[in-house]
C-alpha cells in the first residue's frame, strides 16, 4: 500500500454527542493536499510507502500520537496510491460483548461511508480473544457495506498476525516477529513534525492532568484572589443605568489579559505568575472573552496556542476548566491531534457536561470533520460587534451575588 500524507494534516473529526460504546477514542483525518485550509502551503507532501505490514504497523503510533493497546484501528484510504483519509480508535470491549463490539464496528463503517470511503485496512492490539470478534464483525460488516478490507492484523507481543492472509509460509500460525521498518519510522516522524509519539494514551491524558500538591493550592489561592476582584468590579457597577456598558468594562479586562498572553506565547513566552493564570480563567468564564480567545487561534500559531491553552488547563481550578481545555480540543483539532483533543474535551466535560463548545467538538471530532472544517468561528472584531448589540438591546439585571450570567450559562 502507498500511503501519501500531508505533513502535519492527520486530523480529528465530528461524530455524535458522547454515546461511549459507538463513539471512537480518537479520530484524525487527512485532509486532501489541495484543500486551501490545509498546510501544504509551508510544508511539502511527504509520502509514506506502507508496503508492508511492518510499514504499516510502523505508521499507526505516529497518526495516534501515542503506541495503542487493548484497541482496534481502522484507516480508511482513498484514490489516488490509497492515501489515508481517516484513521479512527476504539477501545476493544473487555469482556467482548457481541452488542458493544456490533456497535464499534458500526460506527467505524458509518465514518467511513459518510467519507464516501471504499476501502480501509485495520489492526487490532491485543489478546485474540478480545481482536478476533472485532475482526470477524468488522469484515461482515465491511463487504456488507461494499468497503475492501484489504488487511486487518492482530498484534501483541511483538508479533502480528493477519486475518486475511491464510498462507502459512509468510502468515504463520505463531505470528511473525515485528520490529519497526526504519524507512517508515524516519517518514512518519517527520509527518508527525516533531510531535513525540508516547507510549500510551494515558501519557497522552497525563499532558493535560490537573496540577496537584503545593501548585494546586497556589492555583487556588490565586484563584479566590481573581474571584474577589471581579466581585469587586461587579459591586463598582452594579448601580449602572447601562448595564450593558458595566458588563463590557467588566469583559475589557479580561480581553486584554486574554490578548496579551496570546500574543506573549506567539512570542514564545509564558505565564510568569499563578495569578496571571488565575485572572484568564476566571475571565474565560464569560463567554465574550472565551469567544474572541477562540476567534483568535490562526492556526499558523497552533503551537504556541497548544503550549498557552495546556498551561492554563492544567492549573484551572474546578468550575474554570471548560474553557480554556474546549479551546485547547480546538488548536488540536487544527494540528491533528486527536487524542489530545479528545483528552481535553474529556477534561472540559468533567467540569461541565453542558458546555457546549466542548459537545460540538466532540461531536466534529469523533464523526470524522477534516482540519478544513476547524475555522475560526468569527474575527475578533465581529466577536466584539455581537455582543455589542447583544448588550445594547440586554435590561436584565446582575444576580444576586454579584456574578455576571454570562459567567455562568452558556445559554
Amino acid at each position: 500500500m502507498r500511503q501519501a500524507l500531508a505533513a502535519g494534516d492527520d486530523t480529528p473529526r465530528t461524530p455524535q454527542i458522547p454515546q461511549a460504546p459507538p463513539d471512537p477514542q480518537d479520530a484524525h483525518v487527512l485532509q486532501s493536499p489541495q484543500d486551501p485550509q490545509g498546510r501544504d502551503d509551508r510544508q511539502p507532501e511527504l509520502v509514506v510507502r506502507a508496503g508492508s505490514p511492518a510499514a504499516l504497523l510502523t505508521l499507526v503510533p505516529h497518526l495516534l500520537g501515542f503506541v495503542p493497546e487493548a484497541s482496534l484501528v481502522v484507516i480508511g484510504v482513498a484514490p489516488p496510491r490509497d492515501r489515508i483519509r481517516v484513521t479512527l480508535r476504539y477501545d476493544l470491549p473487555d469482556p467482548p460483548e457481541p452488542d458493544l463490539v456490533a456497535d464499534i464496528v458500526a460506527h467505524a463503517v458509518g465514518v467511513l461511508r459518510t467519507q464516501r470511503l471504499t476501502a480501509a485496512v485495520a489492526v487490532g492490539y491485543g489478546p485474540e480473544t478480545l481482536v478476533t470478534p472485532a475482526a470477524d464483525e468488522l469484515r461482515d460488516a465491511a463487504w456488507q457495506a461494499e468497503i475492501d478490507l484489504r488487511e486487518f492484523l492482530r498484534v501483541q507481543g511483538g508479533r502480528y498476525w493477519s486475518y486475511t492472509c491464510g498462507n502459512e509460509a509468510c502468515c504463520p500460525a505463531v505470528g511473525v516477529p515485528f520490529e519497526p521498518d526504519p524507512q517508515a519510522a524516519q517518514a512518519a516522524a517527520l509527518i508527525g513534525a516533531g510531535t513525540p509519539v508516547l507510549a500510551s494514551r494515558a501519557a497522552v491524558a497525563a499532558r493535560v492532568a490537573p496540577l496537584g500538591g503545593i501548585a494546586a493550592e497556589s492555583m487556588r489561592r490565586a484563584t479566590r484572589r481573581a474571584e474577589r476582584h471581579i466581585a469587586q468590579l461587579l459591586a463598582k457597577v452594579r448601580k449602572s443605568a447601562r448595564l450593558g456598558a458595566a458588563r463590557h468594562m467588566i469583559a475589557a479586562e479580561g480581553l486584554t489579559a486574554v490578548g496579551a498572553m496570546i500574543a506573549r506565547y506567539r512570542d514564545g513566552g509564558r505565564f510568569t505568575s499563578d495569578d496571571e493564570i488565575a485572572r484568564i480563567s476566571v475571565a474565560l468564564r464569560d463567554l465574550r472573552v472565551r469567544d474572541d480567545a477562540w476567534a483568535r487561534m490562526d492556526p499558523a500559531h497552533a503551537e504556541a496556542h497548544q503550549r498557552l491553552w495546556i498551561d492554563v488547563t492544567r492549573r484551572a481550578q474546578p468550575g474554570y476548566v471548560a474553557a480554556p481545555a474546549a479551546l485547547l480540543a480546538f488548536v488540536a483539532w487544527q494540528s491533528g491531534e486527536g487524542a489530545l483533543a479528545n483528552v481535553a474535551l474529556d477534561r472540559a466535560l468533567a467540569d461541565d457536561s453542558r458546555y457546549s463548545m466542548a459537545l460540538l467538538l466532540r461531536q466534529v471530532i469523533t464523526a470524522g470533520a477534516p482540519p478544513s472544517l476547524a475555522r475560526l468561528p468569527m474575527t475578533p472584531e465581529e466577536v466584539a460587534a455581537s455582543y455589542d448589540d447583544a448588550e445594547d438591546n440586554d435590561d436584565d439585571d446582575l444576580d444576586v451575588d454579584g456574578q455576571d450570567p454570562d459567567m455562568d450559562d452558556e445559554g
